[in-house]
């Protein structure tokens, strides 16, 4: 199995989409390096949020590295952020721009092949939790939980902050909903901004449907708020463990608690 899925009783849905590090032996020799393969991982996220199931949230988390597939990408191949520099469905270099593979990467047929194989397992699962857990409350919320290393410049300038909330710009859930997330992170003293350079990735933009009652938001975290940054990732010095406590590790349990409660 290409994820986990945990069940739950409450109306919380939490993704971890990037969380996956398992290279399946099928791409044995490809990659220039399996290290370089799962460096862009969020990594110890199952861990981090742990805590949600005792909320009652259902949890289901990627297996396999976002260098395989990229499960929050268009799986038609659009970008989500035309004219800026990302990554994307099948990525062919690192965040950086560090080529991956040994020769070319995956043609349209086999990126057709790891679509069929591994994204749309994953999203039918989802898919099949959101739709259970809206018959038993009348609606649903789906937390989208991802993590990036806090400086990147390829990707954005400067120190990312803390805590990047992405509502497809009010697209995907309420905004009271997002009010809330942001007010929480406001009142912690950690920075935060309300979809900023990260506004939600395809799994917010395709699943929030508040018409629906089916609600969702993407939490972006800088990784220096649970884990030690390097300034040059290596394979001696990354990834480095989780803290424990996180530091932020409470202001997410106050957001996810917040957020078992329908939106308004």
């Amino acid at each position: 199995m290409s994820f986990t899925l945990h069940q739950g009783s409450a109306p919380l849905i939490v993704s971890i989409p990037h969380a996956g590090v398992e290279i399946p032996a099928e791409f044995a020799g490809r990659f220039r390096s399996d290290w370089l393969a799962r460096r862009d991982a969020d990594w110890h996220m199952p861990a981090l949020y742990g805590f949600a199931k005792t909320l009652g949230a259902s949890m289901i988390c990627a297996r396999v590295s976002r260098s395989v597939i990229d499960l929050n990408r268009d799986p038609a191949g659009g970008s989500l952020y035309p004219g800026q520099a990302t990554t994307g469905l099948c990525p062919t270099e690192t965040f950086d721009g560090a080529p991956l593979y040994v020769g070319d990467g995956p043609d349209e047929a086999e990126t057709a092949r790891r679509v069929a194989r591994y994204f749309w397992p994953y999203h039918q699962a989802l898919g099949a939790e959101i739709a259970r857990v809206k018959a038993r409350h009348g609606f649903a919320v789906l937390y989208d939980a991802h993590s990036i290393r806090s400086r990147i410049p390829r990707l954005f300038a400067g120190e990312l902050p803390q805590f990047n909330i992405g509502t497809h710009d009010g697209r995907a859930c309420p905004p009271g909903m997002a009010a809330r997330v942001a007010g929480i992170c406001a009142a912690s003293g950690f920075s935060f901004v309300l979809n900023g350079r990260f506004k939600g990735g395809w799994i917010t933009r395709h699943y929030g449907q508040p018409e629906a009652r089916v609600y969702a938001l993407q939490m972006e975290l800088a990784m220096r708020g649970y884990m030690d940054e390097p300034e040059e990732p290596t394979p001696g010095n990354w990834p480095s463990a989780l803290k424990n406590p996180a530091p932020v590790g409470a202001i997410l349990q106050q957001i996810l608690g917040d957020l078992v409660h329908e939106p308004h």
